[in-house]
């Protein structure tokens, strides 16, 4: 048996670009509806023409991300129950990205940053090479597996205040990112590595706010990650580091 309709909602839904508007639509309230749903919905029923973005519908992909009552989300693990406020729904992009359409944002600006911080492994071996023996429990590995499971959702990117006030600040998923290659024994740049991340916008731009670990979908800590960033940057400069 479906859920059963209890009620409609108002929902506020952003239309445009960055020129645009919230557009009201009264939607079907069901039992263990979730905000990816209400959208759906609204894409089926009322308006063919809004633009959004998901995949996986799980929570294993992150493309459904979008901000709800200012806050930014996973739109297919957020049940609606969970956020009403006041019986109001607001559903917009992303903040701190470029708007293309309604609800879609362009993460260009987000995955060249990764770059920036040059979260791109690079090998220590060849194919050739016998393979590396990592082991699991040294400190190392342990707090590259504690970052490692980011799926570049950019939510942790929409929610940190130091990417609103400076453009050029990297966000916490490329300095999270960052922190798991210097970890990672196989890498063979993890001098480049620093380097990159502490030039300006890098690590020594957050402002330990947290709101990176607070809004993570997935529980990481990108802010531990951003700190250890900083002593290793600092040891370094002054000749301690490796």
């Amino acid at each position: 048996m479906g859920d059963t309709i209890t009620e409609t909602l108002a929902v506020e839904v952003w239309r445009g670009r960055d020129e645009g508007q919230f557009e009201t639509f009264e939607v079907p309230h069901r039992e263990s509806q979730t905000v990816l749903d209400v959208v759906t919905w609204i894409q089926r029923n009322a308006e063919p023409a809004l633009a959004y973005r998901f995949a996986c519908r799980v929570g294993m992909c992150g493309s459904c991300a979008m901000t709800v009552n200012g806050r930014p989300r996973w739109t297919c693990r957020t049940h609606v129950s969970e956020v009403l406020d006041g019986g109001r729904l607001r559903i917009e992009p992303l903040a701190n990205l470029p708007r293309i359409k309604d609800l879609v944002c362009d993460l260009t600006p987000f995955f060249e940053k990764w770059q920036t911080a040059r979260g791109r492994f690079e090998p220590s071996a060849t194919r050739h090479d016998p393979m590396v023996p990592v082991s699991t429990e040294s400190p190392e590995r342990r707090a590259a597996d504690a970052g490692i499971e980011c799926i570049n959702c950019a939510v942790c990117y929409a929610a940190c205040d130091v990417v609103r006030w400076n453009p050029d600040y990297v966000g916490p998923a490329a300095l999270n990112r960052a922190w798991t290659l210097v970890n990672d024994e196989r890498d063979g740049d993890r001098n480049g590595v620093l380097q990159a991340v502490s030039q300006a916008g890098g690590c020594h731009s957050c402002h330990t706010h947290a709101s990176c670990l607070e809004h993570c979908p997935v529980g990481l800590n990108p802010t531990a990650g951003i700190a250890g960033l900083k002593r290793l940057t600092a040891l370094a400069a002054f000749g301690g580091g490796d």
